[in-house]
């Protein structure tokens, strides 16, 4: 499935800077209510669900159980484009029509949307039953002000993917641990074997790791300041720049990165990506992979601090404010997001839950998901701003100049960090 994430961020600290969203969310008049017995709930449920090609058909069969079992309860599935769905949602929210009871929204979308009073407010309802059964990082892209505006369906950390048989060939015992490492065991593969050494994806998204690993972020939302263009972001940068100059990493394209860094992986003709759970479907069907074992996962390498930290990404089920049966829709999220049926996709589809109750011995005995739940362990909730979408926005293109060598790391970092205070963020000073 062909991804581009990161849309919006969170605080590895706290949801700082939502305090206002509590006068946006009061005006709505959308708070919580009780919610009765299953049985006697009646109605129906629009849910737009953004799962691509590869998962909706196991999604879909999910939600035939949910009929089977709330047989007064009437489901409207419609699979929505995910890099249609935000737009799409907001322009019906707009024009008052079509709106759906129920969305399947990116961690990203979520600050904007709440602070826009677009969600139902479920907390204490049937749709987050035991809300402390999720994993914690899930939940920090879900909560505002004390209040819970969905349930965490699926999470996805960034992970090291590389090809065990060519690590083999430039013997190479274990996957590299930082990013000097990482560089040394490209350029050993490719002068072994003739592969490039590794693939990056000009999308934002995946430049994160490389900030967390100095110990930088985009924002510090304590301070309120900007800190793209600060020195460890920089060194970040130039990390990343570094990759594609010595020859370890090959010169990503200028339109569509991803796919290109996804089907010459599944080739064989690079030997590392960075990548999510959500990725290992397309992986399998190349030829490089007709042997899953020689699929490794490893967690993002540390940076020059000895900090490694891979983006939370994720989807939430989210009900909309003002739905004509929150019940139902609350009721329906609930079951979607339950142990239960986390579990059934993550066997389906190697997808990771969201739900502790979820990770089984049965889920865990699958090396694939076992690894990219250990990798998870180095996952950091992102930033939340409403701006989010629009920071990472104007962020890409001199991501990508970075990348493809047409800017200096600290003159397009530099730009980012303009852009975002006269534009975006007026009122956040730039760090240096």
């Amino acid at each position: 499935m062909r991804r581009r994430r990161g849309h919006g961020i969170r605080s590895r600290a706290a949801a700082a800077g939502v305090t206002a969203l509590a006068l946006t969310l009061a005006a709505t008049g959308c708070g919580p209510a009780d919610d009765g017995d299953p049985a006697d709930v009646t109605g129906s449920v629009t849910w737009w669900d953004t799962s691509g090609p590869t998962e909706a058909p196991a999604v879909h069969r999910l939600v035939a159980e949910f009929e089977k079992e709330h047989p007064k309860i009437d489901v409207d599935y419609v699979n929505v484009d995910f890099f249609e769905a935000q737009q799409q949602y907001r322009d019906a929210v707009r024009d008052g029509s079509g709106v759906p009871d129920v969305l399947r929204a990116d961690v990203g979308w979520m600050a904007g949307f709440v602070q826009d009073g677009l969600l139902a407010d479920l907390t204490g309802t049937a749709a987050v039953p035991e809300p402390e059964g999720f994993l914690e990082t899930t939940t920090a892209s879900v909560t505002f002000d004390g209040r819970t505006y969905g349930a965490p369906q699926v999470t996805d950390p960034l992970a090291l993917l590389y090809n065990k048989e060519l690590f083999d060939e430039a013997g190479l015992t274990r996957p590299p641990d930082t990013w000097e490492s990482l560089r040394d065991a490209a350029l050993t593969i490719k002068e072994t074997t003739g592969v490039d050494g590794i693939a990056l994806n000009t999308d934002p998204y995946y430049a994160l790791p490389f900030l967390y690993g100095e110990g930088s972020d985009l924002l510090d939302p304590e301070l309120a300041r900007i800190t793209v263009a600060d020195d460890a972001s920089v060194r970040a940068a130039s990390t990343a720049a570094d990759l594609v100059d010595s020859g370890a990493a090959r010169k990503p394209p200028a339109e569509d990165a991803y796919g290109a860094m996804q089907s010459a992986f599944q080739r064989g003709e690079v030997a590392m990506i960075f990548d999510g759970p959500w990725a290992t479907t397309g992986i399998f069907e190349g030829a490089a992979f007709d042997d899953r074992e020689n699929l490794g996962i490893a967690p993002v390498p540390a940076g020059s601090t000895g900090e490694r930290g891979s983006p939370t990404g994720g989807h939430n089920l989210v009900v909309s404010a003002g739905t004509e049966h929150p019940e139902a829709a609350r009721l329906f999220v609930g079951f979607m997001t339950a142990a239960e049926q986390q579990e059934e996709l993550a066997l389906k589809l190697s997808l990771l839950p969201t739900r502790k109750a979820a990770y089984t011995r049965q889920v865990l005995s699958d090396p694939i998901r076992n690894s990219f739940y250990f990798a998870s362990t180095t996952c950091v909730p992102r930033l939340s701003v409403p701006e989010g979408a629009e920071l990472l926005a104007t962020f890409e293109p001199r991501w990508e100049a970075i990348l493809r060598g047409t800017q200096p790391p600290e003159e397009a970092l530099a730009e980012t960090a303009e852009t975002w205070s006269t534009s975006v963020l007026p009122d956040w000073p730039v760090a240096r």
